[in-house]
């Protein structure tokens, strides 16, 4: 056990910054407690949480207890981290609403019957609801400088850009920390992770424990999930790709990891997938349509791993189906078919140009106005980008279908 989590995290790209990775190395000679905050804003999860959960499945597979805590309390104070304005303030019934949904979630990705190590799900409101204000202050807040926390990340950009901060929020760090004392204290857990954002918020709830309780901690973090087209991890120009099959159907989470950038499958499989190391290296130098098969395998693993084998076979099978149907569509014109080289596709991007090209608009100006108003889709995934640009990664098995409506259809081949 020794070492083989750090190992595992460190090849895979999950670590970013440890606070003490020599002290991290002894604690974790034995089996070991780690948890990670999740906050109650919204009744489900996106994959912009999935970084986080599967370094949580990880820690597990080490032999480790993960804590998932559920911020029942601090989702109604609101982090400030990332954000640019304050959080809206959601009910008590709301928050409990959105965490009953939230625990079914989590049962996909850890084991909570597991007898040799558990993992457990926590929640901050359990020891936040009965604090008395004056004795928090003088106990916990007195801890606390204030010109430190002026020197936070999440604190530091809102006073630049004169953004509203609240008093509510200034206090999360305090809250948060306050946390990581009560885990320590009463189950044993000495590791918080969380992302880099988070690296503030850590320190303090290290520096709480050391002053109440004179023990050390450890806190790790990973890095800022960015795509290589420079966005945030989460949400697209379709919405947020959420990890409940309620907000998002399984075949629509398959093409969202299908149709990921080239540039990102191999950083994606090492993440998301629990496909040995050695195996995704080999696919480092594969490009088209090879790499596209690797897609899949993405697509599915991914899949797996969320909704179930079950679930991602059929989504593979849909996706082949439609394109399989596709390529002897007899009822799609010529008019609407066009063959072009890899050559004529790099100096001929536009989606634009293409529906003109493929006779499904009469103008540019038409093709910006039927994207604009949702009308257009490639591969049955609508694009509402009038500047889009149509990739090679956007075809399968070198087939691409543009849909207008209901009842106009356009395929190009790369031959």
């Amino acid at each position: 056990m020794n070492n083989s989590f750090i190992n595992h995290i460190t090849e895979r790209g999950f670590f970013n910054q440890c606070t003490n990775i020599d002290l991290l190395n002894l604690i974790l000679k034995k089996p070991s407690v780690a948890y990670i905050g999740f906050d109650c804003t919204a009744d489900s999860l996106h994959i912009g949480s999935l970084l986080p959960i599967m370094l949580l499945r990880a820690f597990q597979k080490h032999g480790h207890v993960p804590i998932v805590l559920l911020g029942g309390g601090t989702t109604l104070i609101g982090d400030p981290s990332g954000k640019d304005e304050t959080r809206v303030i959601l009910t008590t019934e709301k928050i409990n609403q959105n965490k009953k949904k939230l625990k079914k979630i989590f049962s996909k990705f850890l084991s909570f019957d597991n007898k040799k190590n558990p993992a457990k799900i926590l929640d901050n409101y359990e020891w936040i609801k009965n604090l008395n204000y004056v004795n928090f202050i003088r106990d916990i807040g007195s801890q606390f400088s204030v010109n430190r926390m002026l020197t936070f990340e999440s604190v530091k950009q809102r006073l630049e850009r004169e953004q509203h901060l609240s008093f509510l929020e200034f206090n999360y760090a305090i809250i948060q920390s306050f946390d990581f004392l009560e885990l320590f204290k009463n189950h044993n857990c000495s590791i918080q992770f969380g992302g880099s954002d988070q690296w503030g918020n850590i320190i303090s709830g290290i520096e709480l424990i050391k002053k109440k309780i004179g023990k050390e901690t450890i806190g790790l973090t990973t890095p800022l999930m960015i795509t290589s087209s420079g966005q945030k991890m989460g949400k697209t120009n379709k919405g947020a790709i959420w990890l409940d099959n309620n907000k998002l159907n399984y075949y629509d989470y398959w093409q969202y990891w299908r149709n990921v950038d080239d540039k990102d499958v191999i950083k994606f499989l090492k993440l998301f997938t629990e496909i040995d190391t050695k195996e995704i290296n080999k696919f480092s130098k594969l490009s088209g349509s090879e790499l596209n098969k690797i897609k899949i395998l993405l697509a599915n693993e991914v899949t797996k791993i969320c909704h179930g084998e079950e679930f991602a076979k059929k989504a593979e099978q849909s996706s082949l189906k439609i394109f399989s149907e596709r390529k002897i569509d007899k009822n799609i014109p010529e008019k609407n078919k066009l063959s072009i080289s890899k050559g004529e596709l790099i100096k001929l991007k536009s989606l634009k140009e293409y529906l003109v090209l493929l006779n499904l608009s009469k103008s540019l100006g038409e093709s910006k106005r039927l994207i604009e108003n949702g009308g257009v889709k490639i591969n049955n995934k609508k694009i509402i980008d009038k500047n889009y640009n149509i990739k090679e990664n956007d075809f399968d098995d070198n087939l691409i279908n543009i849909s207008v409506g209901k009842k106009r259809n356009g395929l190009i081949e790369i031959c």
